[in-house]
């Protein structure tokens, strides 16, 4: 979604009593004005340290959770922080990063003061996403000057944006049983995502063979994430009441009242009750599975607290137990005495991942550069590390190259005599459009200067909207473009590529899999997969990167290193029979640690889950 431009804003430097005063004022007013000013695009395009950055929100964090933790809790005891710590911690990193730009504008730098407000303008906004359902909020300029202290008194928390904002379509659920009536099952899994349906049903089937059946607790709002039935009849679906993410209103606790209590950022003092005010945003705004609101959290778990007393399971199975509904699924398995067990589904890095957090006793990871991540991030005291691979990635012996081929082909001309000698794939992330277009420009241009004959075939993140596209379909001559079917994606057309391009989707590591050549896009300092790094992709920050790499194709390559691959992502075609293997076990009362990693054959029986359960110390 692209929210609406608003009015440009400036800001500029006046005086009073003999103080600097500085005011939000519209850009078109900078025209008659000969004091310091800058047009906020400008200062926000100031360079910023981003391990600085990231220290300080933590610092933030750190402060809001001795200041107001315990000021809502649901009724089964899980607090507001706890639950919203993702979206509250996206909002302080925009609050962060706003003061880092005042920082390092030096007439700024040199005479601090207060901040003028822009009248009327609202505090909490949203900035632009090319994301279906995920609402990228962020604090506004007239935000930041009331955290640090502006009267604010006639602007409205929301923004025009956001208050006029349509209601999220809500995917129609399949019909459920009463809870009464949900079958006790040995495994209740939730999934809210396409990527956690296809990372947590191989591991159900499996487990569905071996005679221990699950119920999948699907709880998409975007009608395209949600989890498909699967054809093994041990495998139920269920999902929440309608209208269960729609809720939306105040939460109690959170109105508080200026007490002069602030946490000091990069020389700004942010008043507190203030920031949680604003925070508050969030949770009281309905925002879907991906940000439920307070009241939606709250009910969510009453729901759930059934589900569980009626499936009575020894196992809950997550992808994701750090975003809201994760964090509260496994406070309520912990509740009903459940293990509780996660199941990476996307690659991490250490910059990738909005809370450093995993709160499940036994967290499954692709690869081994993955353990010490997940050992740094657990929280459970008794938790294990189990490096196994990836679900998801099982099915990847059987891609059928000529046939993704054929479609890539189709797309890109219809007579085999236009079409391109060669295609690249372009594995897309949600990013906002400008970074977008920053990316299709490189690739693009990379192509053209490549030679040879290359076309592009751009495949849509699962959350992401098309629209966004259109502009690239409308350049003249070459290289052809076209974008493929969303629910195609990079994994229906990946094995038919000569190159995939992508920043960090998760399907790099997946090509790279198959043996088919990555291009990691991404300016100097900018985070990528960091398959590089393994030799396992080649780095690109500009268009001749992109030229430089794609007609190196040509030459012989090196054959690749077992190890580099194992080291992103153990891949035997047997993971979810791993993960379903340590499930049992576990729930058996069997003891998983070992000090040993066991890469066997796949087909192999040896009687323990081939990957290490390393204790988080």
């Amino acid at each position: 979604m692209t929210p609406p431009k608003g009015n440009a804003l400036a800001i500029t430097r006046t005086e009073c009593d003999g103080k600097p005063l500085w005011a939000l004022v519209g850009e078109g007013a900078l025209t008659t004005m000969t004091s310091d000013r800058i047009t906020m695009s400008e200062l926000e395009s100031l360079p910023f340290d981003p391990g600085e950055a990231e220290a300080l929100v933590d610092q933030v964090m750190g402060a809001l959770e001795a200041y107001g933790a315990d000021l809502a809790r649901t009724p089964g005891g899980a607090g507001w922080l706890y639950v919203q710590h993702v979206p509250a911690r996206r909002l302080v990193a925009q609050v962060v990063r706003k003061l880092a730009a005042l920082s390092a504008w030096e007439p700024f730098a040199k005479a601090p003061g207060p901040l003028k407000h822009a009248p009327y303008e609202g505090l909490v906004g949203l900035r632009s996403s090319s994301s279906r359902e995920y609402r990228a909020y962020t604090v506004t300029w007239s935000g930041i000057a009331y955290l640090l202290s502006a009267a604010a008194s006639h602007n409205p928390l929301r923004s025009a944006q956001l208050r006029n904002l349509p209601p999220l379509p809500e995917a129609v659920a399949v019909p459920s049983p009463a809870r009464p009536e949900l079958p006790v099952s040995d495994v209740v899994a939730l999934s809210w995502s396409s990527r956690h349906a296809a990372t947590l049903l191989p591991v159900l089937e499996e487990l569905a063979r071996n005679g221990r059946p699950s119920l999948v607790v699907d709880l998409a709002t975007d009608p395209a994430e949600r989890c498909p039935a699967s054809r093994v009849a041990e495998v139920k679906l269920c999902s929440p009441p309608s209208g269960l993410f729609g809720l939306s209103g105040a939460v109690d606790g959170l109105r508080l009242p200026d007490d002069g209590r602030v946490v000091r950022v990069d020389g700004h003092e942010i008043q507190l009750a203030r920031l949680i005010r604003l925070v508050a945003v969030l949770l009281e705004t309905s925002g879907g599975c991906t940000q439920p609101s307070w009241r939606s959290v709250v009910r969510a778990e009453t729901w759930l607290d059934g589900v569980l007393a009626a499936a009575r399971p020894h196992t809950v199975l997550v992808s994701n137990d750090t975003s809201p509904l994760g964090a509260l699924a496994v406070h309520v398995a912990e509740r009903h005495g459940a293990n509780t067990v996660h199941v990476q589904h996307g690659a991490w890095t250490a910059e990738s991942v909005a809370w450093r957090a995993l709160h499940s006793r036994d967290i499954v990871v692709m690869g081994e550069r993955d353990r010490p991540l997940a050992k740094a991030w657990v929280r459970h005291p008794d938790a294990e590390v189990h490096v196994l691979g990836q679900p998801r990635f099982d099915a990847l012996a059987g891609l059928r190259r000529e046939a993704q081929r054929g479609y890539l082909e189709n797309l890109l001309a219809p007579s085999p005599r236009q079409g391109p000698a060669c295609i690249a794939v372009w594995a897309c992330q949600p990013f906002g459009p400008e970074r977008l277009k920053a990316q299709a420009d490189l690739l693009l241009d990379g192509l053209w200067k490549a030679g040879g004959d290359w076309g592009l075939v751009i495949a849509p993140h699962p959350a992401q909207s098309v629209y966004v596209f259109a502009p690239l379909l409308e350049r003249d001559g070459r290289p052809l473009v076209a974008v493929a079917d969303p629910r195609i994606g990079a994994r229906g057309c990946l094995a038919g590529a000569d190159a995939l391009a992508s920043a960090y989707s998760t399907c790099g590591i997946e090509a790279a899999l198959v043996g088919v050549p990555v291009l990691e896009l991404g300016s100097p300092g900018e985070r990528t997969l960091g398959l590089s790094d393994h030799g396992l992709a080649q780095r690109c920050s500009t268009a001749d990167d992109v030229a430089d790499a794609l007609v190196a194709l040509h030459g012989l390559r090196p054959p690749a290193d077992r190890a580099a691959p194992d080291a992103v992502c153990r891949w035997r075609g047997d993971s979810a029979a791993q993960v379903a293997r340590l499930i049992t076990r576990r729930a058996d009362g069997h003891d998983l640690h070992s000090r040993h990693v066991h890469h066997d054959a796949r087909g192999t029986d040896s009687g323990l889950p081939q990957g290490e359960g390393v204790p988080a110390e």
